[in-house]
């Protein structure tokens, strides 16, 4: 794990103990530092103690004795902050998260950080995978795989390439970045934030300025929010800017346009890969990540041929388009990880007929945005706690089958599908939801509907 030889002899109070909060405890720990851990789950409680870390109810603590509380990310923060937040604060006492403990004890090392409201995980495992097939040290975690203090100890020419979430950058006060991404920023957690002016000034930590500057952002400016990002960065000394897009060209920067990314940060633009017939890159949401990925990658000095070569031979990720079978001609896919309608939509504008299974625990923005690829929907199969909202919103524009649970639509869907025999089409859990009102998290919901998928094939094979 990481040493944090800054906070060694410190006392630190550590609250929520799941994956990123217990690896930042022991890290803490082992460098030197008195840890006072504590979580409201009292199986994350055992699981930290069995790890040897002192337990402290911080509800009844003296937060005069401890020296910074690192809080786990999920843990609420700056709207409607935790009780243990407000506890801190009421002390005085500085709040930080596993990022920032990162940052600081490797100050060696480079940083690639990368955010957005869709598309990061992608464009973080693009981006490490290019790095690795370039011979380069990579260390890929953060929101994504490994928590920031799980790593290994990094060497002098490490490269650090970290997925950030809103709720890891809003724990960051001095953490900077070599090279900041941001692709794309839509409606999201705006439970968490308040509103959408919070989640964009949480976004938007990722673009702190470092001392003595160098630093290079990379930004999609196919919405608003990008293009005003850019006009901002532009009057900052210490960046260089790159904008990214795709469906238009660019007089400079990186986009995608009629299958093909094209490179015009350094001169005209040139045609620099061919992007369709990609499995693990399908759609232009992808397109998108992809061209975030080559600026990052060049601006880490990677050679873009080195660059053409790892987005072809990129695995993919689970949980994101991911083509779980072909069953007589029919496409099932994984995209679990579309918890939002934004992330669907990227989903429904890859296929042309479609059998949607959608649902779970709503977000605030339902559905909208949706309508123009509902063409391309054969019927939707709804479940979890948004079937009656989306069967309301969905009625008039497809035909709707309310299913209850995931093996129920699945099934469903799977009948249809068999029965209609169009070459093509895609049985598509694309759900717009969170999963926590029937499953543990979006991989438990993905991975279940991938056995569910892979019995039905055994079944149908000869």
């Amino acid at each position: 794990m990481i040493e944090i030889a800054t906070r060694r002899n410190q006392t630190l109070a550590v609250f929520g103990l799941g994956g990123s909060g217990l690896a930042a405890a022991r890290a803490l720990a082992a460098s030197g530092a008195r840890v006072a851990a504590w979580d409201d789950n009292e199986s994350s409680r055992r699981g930290a103690a069995s790890a040897g870390l002192a337990l402290v109810d911080l509800y009844a603590a003296d937060w005069r004795a401890f020296d910074g509380l690192v809080l786990a990310p999920g843990v609420p923060y700056t709207h409607k902050p935790h009780a243990v937040v407000k506890l801190a604060q009421a002390a005085g006492c500085p709040i930080l998260g596993d990022v920032e403990l990162l940052v600081e004890a490797c100050a060696g090392a480079s940083f690639i950080g990368i955010t957005g409201t869709n598309g990061k995980s992608t464009t973080t495992a693009l981006i490490g995978h290019i790095l690795q097939s370039a011979g380069r040290d990579v260390r890929v975690g953060g929101n994504l795989g490994p928590p920031a203090l799980g790593f290994a100890p990094p060497a002098k020419d490490t490269v650090f390439v970290l997925e950030l979430s809103s709720y890891q950058l809003d724990l960051t006060e001095r953490a900077t970045f070599d090279i900041a991404v941001l692709i794309n920023i839509s409606p999201d957690h705006l439970d968490r934030h308040g509103d959408m002016q919070g989640y964009v000034a949480a976004k938007t930590r990722i673009f702190r300025d470092r001392p003595g500057g160098g630093q290079t952002a990379v930004v999609g400016v196919d919405d608003e929010h990008g293009r005003e990002i850019v006009r901002t960065l532009a009057g900052r000394p210490g960046w260089s800017v790159i904008p990214i897009a795709v469906g238009r060209a660019l007089d400079r920067g990186v986009f995608a346009l009629d299958g093909a990314l094209f490179d015009a940060t350094d001169g005209p633009a040139k045609r620099v890969a061919i992007l369709t017939g990609i499995p693990t890159l399908l759609g232009t949401h992808n397109w998108q990540n992809t061209a975030a990925a080559w600026a990052a990658a060049k601006t880490a000095g990677v050679a873009p041929a080195q660059i053409a070569a790892g987005i072809a031979s990129y695995p993919g990720l689970p949980h994101r388009i991911e083509t779980v079978a072909t069953i007589n001609g029919v496409l099932y896919v994984n995209d679990s990880k579309a918890t939002n309608a934004d992330a669907t939509i990227r989903a429904l504008a890859c296929f042309d007929s479609i059998y949607w299974i959608a649902g779970g625990l709503p977000k605030e923005s339902g559905l909208a945005g949706v309508e123009p690829y509902l063409p391309r929907v054969r019927r939707a199969f709804l479940i979890g706690k948004a079937e009656p909202d989306f069967a309301r919103f969905l009625d008039g524009r497809v035909p709707v089958s309310r299913c209850g649970d995931l093996k129920t639509a699945l099934a469903e869907a799977h009948a249809l599908a068999q029965k209609e025999k169009i070459v093509g089409a895609a049985v598509l859990l694309s759900p717009a939801c969170a999963s926590f009102d029937q499953w543990k998290n979006f991989e438990a919901r993905g991975d279940g509907f991938r056995d569910m998928v892979r019995a039905l094939a055994r079944e149908e094979s000869p």
